[in-house]
Protein backbone atom coordinates (compact mmCIF):
# COMPACT_ATOMS: atom_id res chain seq x y z
CA UNK A 1 0.00 0.00 0.00
CA UNK A 2 1.33 3.49 -1.01
CA UNK A 3 -1.71 5.58 -1.28
CA UNK A 4 -4.07 6.49 1.41
CA UNK A 5 -7.32 8.15 2.11
CA UNK A 6 -8.33 9.54 5.55
CA UNK A 7 -12.27 10.44 5.62
CA UNK A 8 -12.63 13.46 7.95
CA UNK A 9 -10.52 16.37 8.59
CA UNK A 10 -10.83 16.52 12.32
CA UNK A 11 -8.26 16.51 14.76
CA UNK A 12 -8.27 11.93 14.87
CA UNK A 13 -8.30 12.19 10.84
CA UNK A 14 -5.48 15.26 10.52
CA UNK A 15 -3.19 13.49 13.24
CA UNK A 16 -3.83 10.66 11.19
CA UNK A 17 -3.00 11.77 8.14
CA UNK A 18 0.27 13.29 10.20
CA UNK A 19 1.45 9.77 11.43
CA UNK A 20 0.95 7.93 7.93
CA UNK A 21 2.94 11.02 6.24
CA UNK A 22 5.56 10.72 8.48
CA UNK A 23 5.57 6.85 7.70
CA UNK A 24 6.07 8.18 4.02
CA UNK A 25 2.82 7.36 2.67
CA UNK A 26 1.10 9.55 0.03
CA UNK A 27 -1.74 10.83 1.87
CA UNK A 28 -5.30 11.91 0.64
CA UNK A 29 -7.69 13.90 3.58
CA UNK A 30 -11.51 14.21 2.51
CA UNK A 31 -13.32 16.93 4.54
CA UNK A 32 -17.01 18.15 3.64
CA UNK A 33 -16.06 21.13 5.76
CA UNK A 34 -14.50 24.06 3.79
CA UNK A 35 -11.95 23.99 6.84
CA UNK A 36 -10.36 21.29 9.36
CA UNK A 37 -11.56 20.96 12.82
CA UNK A 38 -15.20 22.65 12.06
CA UNK A 39 -17.20 20.06 14.17
CA UNK A 40 -16.28 18.81 17.53
CA UNK A 41 -12.89 19.49 16.93
CA UNK A 42 -14.30 23.42 17.07
CA UNK A 43 -14.60 24.57 20.51
CA UNK A 44 -14.42 21.59 23.48
CA UNK A 45 -13.58 21.53 26.66
CA UNK A 46 -9.40 21.93 25.72
CA UNK A 47 -8.18 19.55 28.46
CA UNK A 48 -5.93 16.98 27.56
CA UNK A 49 -6.67 14.88 30.80
CA UNK A 50 -5.46 11.76 31.45
CA UNK A 51 -6.99 12.37 34.67
CA UNK A 52 -10.34 12.04 33.28
CA UNK A 53 -9.76 8.52 31.94
CA UNK A 54 -12.92 6.76 33.66
CA UNK A 55 -15.26 5.37 31.34
CA UNK A 56 -18.89 5.71 32.20
CA UNK A 57 -19.78 2.34 32.17
CA UNK A 58 -21.10 1.96 35.92
CA UNK A 59 -24.17 1.61 37.32
CA UNK A 60 -24.26 5.04 38.85
CA UNK A 61 -24.20 6.39 35.47
CA UNK A 62 -27.49 4.60 34.82
CA UNK A 63 -28.78 6.00 38.46
CA UNK A 64 -28.12 9.19 37.43
CA UNK A 65 -29.05 9.21 34.14
CA UNK A 66 -32.75 8.00 35.30
CA UNK A 67 -33.09 10.51 38.33
CA UNK A 68 -32.17 13.15 35.77
CA UNK A 69 -34.25 12.30 32.64
CA UNK A 70 -37.00 14.94 33.23
CA UNK A 71 -34.34 17.81 34.53
CA UNK A 72 -33.43 20.17 31.31
CA UNK A 73 -30.36 21.33 32.62
CA UNK A 74 -29.37 17.47 33.89
CA UNK A 75 -25.27 17.31 33.14
CA UNK A 76 -26.69 13.86 31.26
CA UNK A 77 -29.63 14.16 29.71
CA UNK A 78 -31.44 11.14 27.59
CA UNK A 79 -34.52 11.89 24.75
CA UNK A 80 -37.22 8.87 25.90
CA UNK A 81 -37.81 8.49 22.67
CA UNK A 82 -37.05 5.31 21.76
CA UNK A 83 -34.33 4.00 18.54
CA UNK A 84 -33.33 0.42 17.51
CA UNK A 85 -29.49 2.83 17.49
CA UNK A 86 -29.86 4.32 20.89
CA UNK A 87 -31.47 0.89 22.74
CA UNK A 88 -28.18 -1.15 21.13
CA UNK A 89 -26.01 1.30 22.62
CA UNK A 90 -27.10 1.35 25.33
CA UNK A 91 -27.57 -2.50 25.44
CA UNK A 92 -23.90 -2.68 24.85
CA UNK A 93 -22.87 0.18 27.24
CA UNK A 94 -24.37 -2.19 30.04
CA UNK A 95 -22.59 -4.94 28.90
CA UNK A 96 -19.10 -3.10 29.45
CA UNK A 97 -19.96 -2.42 32.85
CA UNK A 98 -18.06 -5.32 34.26
CA UNK A 99 -14.85 -4.23 32.29
CA UNK A 100 -15.25 -0.72 34.02
CA UNK A 101 -11.84 -0.89 35.98
CA UNK A 102 -9.80 -2.62 32.62
CA UNK A 103 -11.51 -0.42 30.55
CA UNK A 104 -10.59 2.82 32.56
CA UNK A 105 -6.84 1.68 33.25
CA UNK A 106 -6.27 0.95 30.15
CA UNK A 107 -7.84 4.82 28.92
CA UNK A 108 -5.50 6.47 31.02
CA UNK A 109 -2.62 4.33 29.60
CA UNK A 110 -3.25 5.57 26.21
CA UNK A 111 -3.74 9.29 27.32
CA UNK A 112 -0.23 9.28 28.69
CA UNK A 113 1.51 8.12 25.73
CA UNK A 114 -0.45 10.57 23.35
CA UNK A 115 0.71 13.46 25.29
CA UNK A 116 4.21 12.37 24.18
CA UNK A 117 3.16 12.54 20.56
CA UNK A 118 0.78 15.68 20.36
CA UNK A 119 3.72 17.76 22.41
CA UNK A 120 6.76 16.48 20.26
CA UNK A 121 4.60 16.84 16.89
CA UNK A 122 3.57 20.90 18.51
CA UNK A 123 6.91 21.24 19.10
CA UNK A 124 8.71 19.92 15.78
CA UNK A 125 6.31 21.91 13.89
CA UNK A 126 5.83 25.38 15.68
CA UNK A 127 2.54 25.27 16.57
CA UNK A 128 0.76 27.62 18.73
CA UNK A 129 -2.14 26.01 20.29
CA UNK A 130 -2.66 28.15 23.68
CA UNK A 131 -1.11 25.49 25.81
CA UNK A 132 -1.14 25.63 29.55
CA UNK A 133 0.94 23.11 31.60
CA UNK A 134 -0.91 24.12 34.90
CA UNK A 135 -2.47 20.35 35.25
CA UNK A 136 -5.97 19.83 36.06
CA UNK A 137 -8.03 19.74 39.47
CA UNK A 138 -10.99 17.93 39.93
CA UNK A 139 -13.07 19.59 42.41
CA UNK A 140 -15.69 17.68 45.26
CA UNK A 141 -18.13 18.95 46.57
CA UNK A 142 -18.88 15.99 48.79
CA UNK A 143 -17.73 13.00 50.85
CA UNK A 144 -19.12 10.74 48.47
CA UNK A 145 -17.97 11.82 45.09
CA UNK A 146 -14.46 12.76 47.17
CA UNK A 147 -14.37 8.59 47.94
CA UNK A 148 -15.34 7.85 44.24
CA UNK A 149 -12.18 9.85 43.14
CA UNK A 150 -10.48 8.21 45.45
CA UNK A 151 -10.85 4.56 44.33
CA UNK A 152 -10.74 5.89 40.38
CA UNK A 153 -7.12 7.52 41.69
CA UNK A 154 -6.12 3.81 41.95
CA UNK A 155 -7.38 2.56 39.06
CA UNK A 156 -5.25 5.81 37.02
CA UNK A 157 -2.48 5.02 38.95
CA UNK A 158 -2.28 1.39 37.72
CA UNK A 159 -2.06 3.09 34.46
CA UNK A 160 0.84 4.65 35.53
CA UNK A 161 -0.92 8.45 36.46
CA UNK A 162 -0.25 10.04 39.53
CA UNK A 163 -2.45 12.52 40.69
CA UNK A 164 -2.88 13.52 44.34
CA UNK A 165 -5.76 14.71 47.51
CA UNK A 166 -6.10 17.69 48.10
CA UNK A 167 -7.74 19.86 51.00
CA UNK A 168 -10.21 22.91 50.02
CA UNK A 169 -7.19 25.49 51.39
CA UNK A 170 -4.43 23.39 49.11
CA UNK A 171 -7.26 23.81 46.54
CA UNK A 172 -7.17 27.23 46.71
CA UNK A 173 -3.43 27.35 46.74
CA UNK A 174 -3.48 25.49 42.98
CA UNK A 175 -6.09 28.29 42.54
CA UNK A 176 -6.82 30.95 44.31
CA UNK A 177 -9.81 32.56 41.98
CA UNK A 178 -11.79 29.28 42.84
CA UNK A 179 -14.92 30.59 44.93
CA UNK A 180 -17.24 28.01 46.70
CA UNK A 181 -17.54 25.83 49.49
CA UNK A 182 -15.59 22.29 48.83
CA UNK A 183 -15.09 19.53 50.29
CA UNK A 184 -12.31 18.03 48.85
CA UNK A 185 -9.75 17.83 44.99
CA UNK A 186 -7.62 15.67 43.49
CA UNK A 187 -4.97 17.34 41.50
CA UNK A 188 -2.77 16.21 38.31
CA UNK A 189 -0.30 18.44 37.68
CA UNK A 190 0.94 16.68 34.54
CA UNK A 191 -2.56 17.50 32.41
CA UNK A 192 -2.46 20.07 30.45
CA UNK A 193 -4.89 22.50 28.06
CA UNK A 194 -4.94 23.65 25.17
CA UNK A 195 -7.18 25.30 21.69
CA UNK A 196 -7.81 22.16 19.69
CA UNK A 197 -8.81 23.66 16.81
CA UNK A 198 -5.68 26.07 16.41
CA UNK A 199 -3.81 22.82 17.33
CA UNK A 200 -5.68 20.84 14.17
CA UNK A 201 -5.10 24.37 11.55
CA UNK A 202 -1.88 24.15 12.90
CA UNK A 203 -1.17 20.47 11.86
CA UNK A 204 -3.21 20.32 8.65
CA UNK A 205 -0.79 23.18 7.83
CA UNK A 206 2.03 20.71 8.47
CA UNK A 207 0.18 17.99 6.92
CA UNK A 208 0.30 20.01 3.76
CA UNK A 209 4.28 20.86 3.61
CA UNK A 210 5.00 17.16 4.23
CA UNK A 211 2.66 16.70 0.88
CA UNK A 212 -0.09 15.19 2.19
CA UNK A 213 -3.31 16.64 -0.16
CA UNK A 214 -6.38 17.85 1.91
CA UNK A 215 -9.57 18.22 -0.06
CA UNK A 216 -12.14 20.15 1.66
CA UNK A 217 -15.80 20.75 0.53
CA UNK A 218 -15.89 17.39 0.05
CA UNK A 219 -18.84 15.26 0.63
CA UNK A 220 -18.09 11.80 0.59
CA UNK A 221 -21.41 9.94 -0.34
CA UNK A 222 -19.80 5.96 -0.60
CA UNK A 223 -16.73 4.06 0.15
CA UNK A 224 -16.32 0.93 -1.34
CA UNK A 225 -12.80 -2.11 -1.18
CA UNK A 226 -12.49 -4.35 -3.83
CA UNK A 227 -10.13 -6.44 -1.91
CA UNK A 228 -7.18 -5.43 -3.80
CA UNK A 229 -8.36 -1.19 -3.77
CA UNK A 230 -10.95 0.80 -2.22
CA UNK A 231 -12.61 3.52 -4.09
CA UNK A 232 -14.04 6.78 -2.44
CA UNK A 233 -17.12 8.57 -4.25
CA UNK A 234 -17.57 12.16 -3.34
CA UNK A 235 -20.40 14.75 -4.76
CA UNK A 236 -18.69 16.59 -7.78
CA UNK A 237 -20.54 19.21 -10.04
CA UNK A 238 -23.63 17.53 -10.17
CA UNK A 239 -22.51 14.15 -10.16
CA UNK A 240 -20.35 11.63 -8.49
CA UNK A 241 -16.51 11.10 -8.54
CA UNK A 242 -14.87 8.16 -8.10
CA UNK A 243 -11.20 7.83 -6.24
CA UNK A 244 -8.96 5.10 -5.55
CA UNK A 245 -6.70 4.55 -3.25
CA UNK A 246 -4.40 0.95 -1.98
CA UNK A 247 -5.89 2.05 1.43
CA UNK A 248 -8.42 4.16 3.84
CA UNK A 249 -8.52 5.35 7.39
CA UNK A 250 -11.99 6.14 8.29
CA UNK A 251 -11.90 9.31 11.13
CA UNK A 252 -14.94 10.38 10.16
CA UNK A 253 -16.21 10.80 13.99
CA UNK A 254 -20.12 10.27 14.26
CA UNK A 255 -20.27 9.78 10.53
CA UNK A 256 -18.34 6.88 10.68
CA UNK A 257 -21.10 4.48 11.48
CA UNK A 258 -22.50 5.24 8.13
CA UNK A 259 -19.34 4.80 6.00
CA UNK A 260 -18.43 1.31 8.38
CA UNK A 261 -22.03 -0.34 7.09
CA UNK A 262 -20.82 0.69 3.26
CA UNK A 263 -17.48 -1.25 4.05
CA UNK A 264 -19.03 -4.78 5.83
CA UNK A 265 -18.47 -3.14 9.04
CA UNK A 266 -20.55 -2.66 12.68
CA UNK A 267 -19.34 0.24 14.38
CA UNK A 268 -21.94 1.40 16.96
CA UNK A 269 -21.53 4.99 17.27
CA UNK A 270 -24.08 7.10 18.92
CA UNK A 271 -23.58 10.98 18.66
CA UNK A 272 -23.47 12.11 22.44
CA UNK A 273 -23.75 16.24 22.47
CA UNK A 274 -21.52 18.26 24.49
CA UNK A 275 -22.24 22.04 24.94
CA UNK A 276 -19.15 24.65 25.93
CA UNK A 277 -19.48 28.57 26.27
CA UNK A 278 -16.49 30.62 24.96
CA UNK A 279 -16.23 33.78 27.40
CA UNK A 280 -14.52 36.63 26.39
CA UNK A 281 -12.29 38.32 29.00
CA UNK A 282 -12.41 41.78 27.36
CA UNK A 283 -11.54 43.35 30.48
CA UNK A 284 -8.80 43.29 33.19
CA UNK A 285 -10.94 42.38 36.24
CA UNK A 286 -12.40 39.31 34.40
CA UNK A 287 -8.69 38.69 33.01
CA UNK A 288 -7.49 38.67 36.59
CA UNK A 289 -10.45 36.33 37.92
CA UNK A 290 -10.35 33.56 35.46
CA UNK A 291 -8.30 30.64 36.00
CA UNK A 292 -5.75 29.93 35.44
CA UNK A 293 -5.59 26.33 35.83
CA UNK A 294 -7.88 23.47 34.32
CA UNK A 295 -10.80 22.47 36.60
CA UNK A 296 -13.50 19.54 36.16
CA UNK A 297 -16.38 19.91 38.74
CA UNK A 298 -17.76 16.41 39.42
CA UNK A 299 -21.39 16.97 40.72
CA UNK A 300 -21.87 19.29 37.60
CA UNK A 301 -19.57 17.56 35.43
CA UNK A 302 -18.40 21.00 33.94
CA UNK A 303 -14.45 21.52 32.56
CA UNK A 304 -12.50 24.55 31.86
CA UNK A 305 -9.92 26.39 30.29
CA UNK A 306 -7.92 29.11 30.17
CA UNK A 307 -7.23 29.79 26.27
CA UNK A 308 -4.71 32.55 26.12
CA UNK A 309 -4.98 35.90 28.16
CA UNK A 310 -8.14 36.59 26.99
CA UNK A 311 -10.48 33.51 26.53
CA UNK A 312 -12.31 30.95 29.13
CA UNK A 313 -13.63 28.09 28.53
CA UNK A 314 -16.18 26.12 29.90
CA UNK A 315 -17.65 23.04 28.41
CA UNK A 316 -19.54 19.63 29.35
CA UNK A 317 -23.14 17.92 29.70
CA UNK A 318 -23.76 14.97 27.73
CA UNK A 319 -27.23 14.96 25.73
CA UNK A 320 -28.38 11.76 23.91
CA UNK A 321 -30.83 13.34 21.02
CA UNK A 322 -29.85 11.68 17.98
CA UNK A 323 -28.07 13.79 15.08
CA UNK A 324 -29.31 16.80 16.90
CA UNK A 325 -26.70 20.08 16.57
CA UNK A 326 -29.41 22.70 18.40
CA UNK A 327 -27.78 24.50 20.26
CA UNK A 328 -30.69 25.05 23.42
CA UNK A 329 -30.97 27.88 25.88
CA UNK A 330 -31.49 25.83 28.94
CA UNK A 331 -28.37 23.74 28.19
CA UNK A 332 -25.82 26.80 27.74
CA UNK A 333 -27.78 28.66 30.77
CA UNK A 334 -26.60 26.10 34.06
CA UNK A 335 -22.75 26.58 31.87
CA UNK A 336 -22.98 30.56 32.31
CA UNK A 337 -24.62 29.87 35.75
CA UNK A 338 -21.68 27.86 37.35
CA UNK A 339 -19.38 30.77 36.14
CA UNK A 340 -21.68 33.22 37.96
CA UNK A 341 -21.50 31.16 40.89
CA UNK A 342 -17.52 29.76 40.89
CA UNK A 343 -15.76 33.19 39.66
CA UNK A 344 -18.04 36.04 40.14
CA UNK A 345 -15.50 38.28 38.78
CA UNK A 346 -15.80 37.35 35.29
CA UNK A 347 -17.97 39.00 33.29
CA UNK A 348 -20.66 36.89 30.85
CA UNK A 349 -21.62 39.60 28.84
CA UNK A 350 -19.75 38.66 25.64
CA UNK A 351 -20.09 34.68 25.51
CA UNK A 352 -19.82 32.24 22.11
CA UNK A 353 -22.05 29.38 22.69
CA UNK A 354 -21.53 25.88 20.72
CA UNK A 355 -22.29 22.54 20.91
CA UNK A 356 -20.64 19.75 19.12
CA UNK A 357 -21.12 15.87 18.72
CA UNK A 358 -19.35 13.48 20.25
CA UNK A 359 -18.84 9.94 18.60
CA UNK A 360 -18.85 7.37 21.19
CA UNK A 361 -18.29 3.69 21.47
CA UNK A 362 -20.75 1.84 24.03
CA UNK A 363 -17.55 0.70 25.99
CA UNK A 364 -15.76 4.21 26.01
CA UNK A 365 -12.74 3.11 23.87
CA UNK A 366 -11.80 4.36 20.55
CA UNK A 367 -12.19 2.20 17.66
CA UNK A 368 -8.37 1.48 16.36
CA UNK A 369 -7.53 -1.14 13.63
CA UNK A 370 -8.62 -2.71 10.66
CA UNK A 371 -12.05 -3.71 9.09
CA UNK A 372 -12.83 -6.86 7.37
CA UNK A 373 -11.76 -5.58 4.04
CA UNK A 374 -8.08 -5.60 3.16
CA UNK A 375 -6.91 -2.11 3.13
CA UNK A 376 -9.77 -0.67 5.60
CA UNK A 377 -8.56 0.90 8.61
CA UNK A 378 -10.80 2.67 11.24
CA UNK A 379 -9.20 5.27 14.27
CA UNK A 380 -12.53 6.91 15.43
CA UNK A 381 -15.43 6.93 18.34
CA UNK A 382 -12.96 8.56 21.11
CA UNK A 383 -15.83 10.02 22.85
CA UNK A 384 -14.91 13.10 25.06
CA UNK A 385 -11.67 12.12 25.03
CA UNK A 386 -11.28 12.48 21.05
CA UNK A 387 -8.63 15.80 22.31
CA UNK A 388 -6.63 13.61 24.78
CA UNK A 389 -6.62 10.72 22.80
CA UNK A 390 -6.24 11.66 19.37
CA UNK A 391 -2.16 11.62 18.71
CA UNK A 392 -1.11 7.96 20.14
CA UNK A 393 -5.01 6.37 18.39
CA UNK A 394 -3.27 7.80 15.20
CA UNK A 395 0.03 6.56 15.87
CA UNK A 396 -1.25 3.41 16.40
CA UNK A 397 -3.75 2.86 13.52
CA UNK A 398 -0.70 4.53 11.14
CA UNK A 399 1.78 1.47 12.07
CA UNK A 400 -0.91 -0.79 11.70
CA UNK A 401 -1.23 0.53 7.78
CA UNK A 402 2.47 -0.12 7.44
CA UNK A 403 3.02 -3.41 9.02
CA UNK A 404 0.09 -4.41 6.65
CA UNK A 405 1.63 -2.39 3.77
CA UNK A 406 5.01 -5.26 4.59
CA UNK A 407 3.08 -8.34 5.11
CA UNK A 408 0.65 -7.23 2.20
CA UNK A 409 -2.27 -8.26 4.68
CA UNK A 410 -4.36 -6.67 7.17
CA UNK A 411 -3.43 -6.99 11.02
CA UNK A 412 -5.77 -8.33 13.01
CA UNK A 413 -5.50 -6.91 16.66
CA UNK A 414 -7.88 -4.08 18.38
CA UNK A 415 -7.29 -2.16 21.24
CA UNK A 416 -8.45 -4.02 24.48
CA UNK A 417 -12.04 -4.19 25.16
CA UNK A 418 -12.97 -5.00 21.33
CA UNK A 419 -13.68 -8.04 19.78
Amino acid sequence: MKTIAVIGGGVTGITTAYALAKRGFAVTVFERHRYPAMETSFANGGQLSASNAEVWNHWSTIFKGLKWMLRSDAPLLVNPKPSWHKLSWFAEFMAAIPRYRDNTVTTARMAIAAREHLFAWAKAERIDFDVKHEGILHIYRDRAGFEHARAVSAMLAEGGLQRRAVTPQEMRQIEPTLQGDYYGGFYTDSDATGDIHKFTTGLSEACVRRGVAIRLGQDVRALASSGESVQVVTAEGGGDAVHTFDGVVVCAGTASRAFARMLGDRINIYPVKGYSITVHLDDERSRAAAPQVSLLDDATKLVTSRLGADRFRVAGTAEFNGFNRDIRADRIRPLTDWVAQCFPDVKTSRVVPWAGLRPMMPDMLPRVGPGRARGVFYNTGHGHLGWTLCAVTADMVAGMVAQAREQQRPVSHYIPGHA
